[in-house]
């Protein structure tokens, strides 16, 4: 799934991604850099990604950093959940690469990025 979302953002001119295996390496990568975005599985090994947003929304530095939350779990429920603990966006897999990158300049565009 990382090498299809990098894939995807590449072919529409993004070419600065960092990738994390887990949530934990997540958590390491953040405090490192800053990001215009951030994409976020819900379920990753450790910390998943439910968790790793609310740890960013109480993050001074990450707390307005847009996040898209991606997930196999699409139920409405889901998605409102995602939605009310910070993630800008939510696309459900599957996914195409171009419904990703639509999703990736709205929410950036949102965010005014």
């Amino acid at each position: 799934m990382r090498a299809y979302v990098r894939a995807a953002l590449s072919v529409d001119g993004v070419s600065d991604v960092r990738e994390a295996t887990s949530g934990f390496e997540a958590l390491r990568i953040l405090p490192r850099e800053h990001f215009d975005l951030v994409i976020v599985d819900v379920n990753m090994p450790d910390i998943n990604g439910l968790e790793l947003v609310q740890f960013m929304r109480k993050s001074a530095p990450h707390a307005k950093t847009p996040v898209i939350l991606i997930s196999t779990e699409s139920s409405a429920r889901d998605q409102e959940r995602g939605m009310a603990i910070g993630a800008n966006a939510f696309l459900s897999k599957p996914f195409r690469a171009d419904a990703l990158q639509a999703l990736v300049r709205a929410t950036r565009t949102a965010a005014g990025r």
